[in-house]
């Protein structure tokens, strides 16, 4: 029989419950402590899990040898020194998104799990679910063909937040699909956005990445919208996918649609372009929860020394892209070009 993983969890305010929770059904793994500022929110933990250990110092979690991995889910701000110390006290560890607020501090992260032979998990937590698995399944495939485009809205009325801009906080989602699904880099982004809010961070935005073989990528997110959108286009030259993420159950639409182009290209002005309609099927998907999902497959890394799926690297790829897109914003939408060398795959 194999022993529990002992796991310290930091942060219980939006996402640690969630976590706590998740870790507490999942055989193999035990919440020994959870840490969080806030008294109130350590007695919930008291009177929901009686036998989970409470504290309002994190140090507590780094100093206890029973302790195997730490799971991170306070603000952005704090990802890096949290993760740091939790690697240097010997923990595995598993972080929230955004991985940091830097790619230099991502990759500090990423050399001392490495050197330390830890593993490192962000939560990037949509890339666990059934839908996104099975888009990356297609696209892998090559049933899509070439992949054109990703097109992907995820608006709502949502919390401003007062650390991060709409960028770090919604496009964070799309990113790490897009990352997990395409089999190729971005190598230059374009985005623009705009602040309703006095001296408050950009509640409304638009990024454009350009990768190469004529693939573009659009995410829009919106914190000022009346309706919650959660919906992505992924065009193919052979079939096409529409993922509804609100959707109850038919969260993937796999359409065989697309055009056809006749005619001499060199005479553009003779180009005919066709419609080829077929048949719309919507695959079966896991609904196993993404949580469950993903603390099974930080287990398994923990004990067989596996690569996750979204490791350090996964995370760099993204705050790199959330980094330049800031400095792009900035410039009203000036061209950043990514470095895509130095991003492992």
């Amino acid at each position: 029989m194999e022993s529990n993983v002992n796991i310290g969890v930091i942060g219980y305010g939006y996402w640690g419950p969630n976590l706590v929770r998740s870790f507490s059904e999942i055989s193999g793994a035990k919440v020994r402590t959870v840490s969080d500022f806030n008294p109130k929110l350590l007695a919930r933990v008291q009177a929901r899990y009686p036998a989970i250990q409470v504290t309002t110092d994190c140090q507590d979690i780094f100093e206890d040898p029973k302790i195997d991995a730490v799971a991170i889910a306070t603000p952005v701000s704090t990802h890096f020194d949290l993760a740091l110390a939790a690697l240097k006290a010997g923990k595995h560890v598993m972080v929230e998104k955004p991985m940091t607020v830097t790619s230099e501090q991502a990759l500090r992260l990423i050399d001392e799990a490495d050197r330390r032979n830890r593993v490192l998990l962000v939560d990037h937590t949509f890339v666990y679910t059934g839908a996104v698995r099975k888009m990356h399944e297609l696209v892998s495939s090559g049933e899509l063909g070439d992949i054109l485009y990703y097109d992907s809205v995820r608006v709502n009325l949502g919390l401003f937040q007062h650390d991060i801009n709409v960028l770090w906080d919604l496009a964070v989602h799309d990113l790490s699909i897009m990352s997990y699904i395409l089999q190729s880099k971005p190598c230059a982004v374009s985005a623009t956005g705009i602040s309703h809010v006095p001296g408050g961070l950009e509640n409304i935005a638009y990024l454009t990445l350009f990768f190469e073989n004529n693939l573009i990528a659009h995410v829009h997110v919106n914190w000022l919208a009346p309706v919650k959108v959660r919906r992505t286009l992924i065009g193919g030259s052979q079939k096409m996918i529409v993922f509804d993420d609100l959707e109850p159950s038919e969260k993937i639409k796999v359409y065989d649609r697309g055009i056809t182009i006749n005619g001499d290209a060199e005479s553009v002005y003779r180009m005919l372009v066709g419609y080829r309609t077929g048949d719309m099927w919507a695959p079966q998907l896991d609904m196993t929860e993404a949580l469950r999902t993903e603390g099974l497959h930080f287990l398994r890394c923990i004990e067989h020394g596996e690569r996750p799926i979204t490791g350090g690297d996964a995370g760099l790829q993204v705050v790199k892209i959330l980094e330049a897109a800031t400095e792009s914003m900035k410039k009203q939408g000036q061209l950043v070009e990514l470095d895509t060398v130095e991003v492992a795959a």
